[in-house]
């Protein structure tokens, strides 16, 4: 990581672009910020306010500079890129780091190649959407790495899938890490709850195995396929709970589909005492970059249950993927995989402490700082070639 001599130089500031504010993607921004602002960089963050992001940069004591932006690239697009044009005008970074599908590409737009230009893009856009729309996302990616110093992905899968799609780039890749001190307890598999833990306030708490799967209710978290496995769960294990732990625009639809037994516990601040009272975690997704709830799940010593999307082969310890690993979008499999889990409390806690130990060792956040450190490092020095100016307001 970067040490403060090689940092304090006050033109040594790093300019966050994000969008979303909430969900995985700013829990990365905020361990990020975090081991930066420790290492003595200059650390600036750009996101909409009133995000859990916002919040959690003011907390870390970075620069907060309010980016109204929304998740889709709509007619606002010209007015959002005019707006981060004029913060990076404002702020001068030495280089700027953009997260996700919008902000890469409105700070592409507004830089095109003038200063050192970071993207990640936390899962590809163009796997969210389909037809005419997905062929856009994949072309303006393809033109997009022109003015693009070094897209970091978080799996070599991700990887493979932007090369796939034709993106040329110069890659890093650095997988996502957690907070290990925050979540990692003694690996147990939780069979009875703490009685502090969540659950007796919502009415979830019970004497059956709880599953518990965490993450923002979108198509993309895959929670409907989940809820239309869950009556072949119970059908296996009858007592078996489940709670949805999370917000997002398909709560009232998956809110609908839902029988007694699922729970809806909304957005939390702190995840960790939920995945201590889990018995087994499930994230179907159906599409990720590396998904951060199955390494917290991990590091907390429970076992889980992923869909094989991208980045979750990586995320697991070696022999769990034939018990750990479904297919995505087929609640069949991933059905016979949970009861079978719920049904065997030895193999959960021996896979729960085999997790526990796999992402203390490989996934510690701190590594993550120190490889985008060394990203930063290698392009503090970079001498652009091309000296078009932001687009003007």
């Amino acid at each position: 990581m970067l040490s403060p001599r090689e940092s304090d130089s006050p033109s040594l500031t790093v300019l966050h672009a994000v969008q979303p504010g909430d969900g995985g993607v700013a829990r990365v921004v905020t361990d990020l910020v975090r081991a930066q602002l420790a290492a003595g960089l200059r650390v600036e963050v750009a996101c909409p306010p009133d995000t859990p992001l916002a919040t959690a940069v003011r907390a870390e004591g970075a620069g907060l500079s309010v980016w109204r932006a929304g998740r889709d690239p709509d007619p606002r697009l010209v007015r959002e890129t005019r707006d981060l044009a004029r913060l990076i005008r404002t702020l001068r970074p030495a280089l700027v780091h953009a997260h996700s599908a919008k902000a890469g590409l409105c700070a592409r737009l507004a830089l095109r190649g003038r200063i050192p230009t970071v993207y990640q893009p936390h899962a590809w856009s163009f796997e969210a959407v389909d037809g005419t729309v997905a062929a856009l996302a994949g072309l303006w990616e393809r033109r997009a790495a022109r003015w693009t110093h070094r897209v970091i992905c978080v799996s070599d899968a991700e990887r493979r899938t932007g090369e796939e799609a034709g993106v040329r780039a110069a890659w890093s890749v650095i997988h996502n890490g957690v907070d290990v001190a925050r979540f990692a307890t003694e690996p147990t598999t939780g069979e009875t709850a703490h009685p502090s833990a969540p659950g007796a306030a919502d009415g979830s708490g019970g004497d059956g195995p709880l599953v518990v799967c965490v993450g923002r209710l979108c198509r993309q978290k895959g929670q409907d396929v989940l809820l239309t496995a869950w009556p072949a769960v119970l059908a296996e294990i009858p007592t078996a709970r489940l709670v949805l732990v999370g917000d997002g625009p398909d709560r009232e639809r998956l809110r609908a589909a839902a029988p007694p037994s699922v729970r809806f516990a909304g957005a939390v601040d702190d995840t960790a005492p939920w995945y201590r009272a889990a018995d087994l975690v499930v994230l179907p997704s159906r599409w990720e970059g590396m998904a951060l709830a199955p390494l917290e799940a991990m590091a907390s010593g429970r076992p889980v249950v992923v869909s094989d999307v991208d980045g979750a082969r990586e995320s697991l310890p070696p022999g769990h993927a034939p018990l750990c690993l479904v297919p995505p979008e087929d609640p069949a499999a991933l059905a016979a995989a949970v009861a079978r889990l719920l049904g065997e409390p030895e193999l959960r806690r021996s896979l729960g402490h085999q997790a526990h130990e796999h992402v203390l060792s490989r996934f510690d956040v701190r590594r993550t700082g120190a490889a985008v450190a060394d990203v930063y490092r290698e392009l503090a020095g970079v001498r652009c070639t091309e000296h078009r100016e932001p687009i003007s307001p």
